[in-house]
């Protein structure tokens, strides 16, 4: 009904070597609802309910497949929680926007009602805008400079665990590693956008 595959242009998610312990550090994967682009949320309020009447109106799907695809049409940028997927799941059923069918394996598999259908294409502005919006988040997250940037903060994760962990002992040390990281995120945050594209930042 809608293309919408240009939203992760193929891109898979990127592991950055320490992602797993940044996500346990940082609150777990619950977070990751949370995208990894430019700030905010990736949808408004009542917003996922279209893309998920979308993603029913190509096939059905189970709730787990739901979040497996729009994580991939983020380019990994975008992973909703369960707690968000299967609610909405529920609400777009109980509307008669949705259809869950059991399966023999127990599990429940949407699909798109007709009515669903019907309230999807009074609504396909809105759902082409919130496609585009993700297309935005996901511009250039794989391509240089960014590649860049995940490259230096590979190395710096590397680094600077790589370095406390052998050193866990060292009190001292480990003091020292923290001060030079607390500094690099002041700096990084007081820096200001240069102008033009070979304009350089001002702090």
């Amino acid at each position: 009904m809608f293309n919408h595959d240009r939203c992760h242009n193929g891109h898979r998610r990127a592991r950055w070597g320490f992602e797993d312990m940044f996500e346990e550090l940082w609150g777990g994967r619950g977070r990751r609802s949370r995208h990894r682009g430019a700030g905010g949320r990736m949808f408004g309020q009542g917003d996922l309910k279209f893309v998920i009447l979308s993603l029913l109106a190509e096939k059905p799907r189970h709730g787990y497949e739901i979040i497996k695809e729009l994580e991939e049409r983020s380019g990994g940028t975008y992973s909703p929680s369960p707690g968000t997927v299967y609610p909405t799941l529920v609400m777009l059923e109980d509307m008669g926007y949705a259809r869950a069918t059991q399966e023999e394996s127990g599990k429940k598999i949407y699909s798109i009602t007709e009515d669903g259908r019907a309230h999807l294409a009074q609504h396909g502005d809105a759902v082409d805008d919130i496609f585009d919006r993700m297309a935005r988040v996901v511009e250039g997250f794989f391509d240089a400079p960014m590649t860049e940037i995940h490259g230096a903060f590979r190395r710096v994760g590397k680094a600077a665990y790589g370095k406390a962990t052998r050193n866990v002992r060292d009190p001292e040390l480990l003091g020292r590693i923290r001060e030079v990281l607390d500094r690099a995120a002041r700096e990084i945050e007081e820096l200001q956008a240069g102008t033009g594209s070979g304009g350089t930042s001002q702090p």
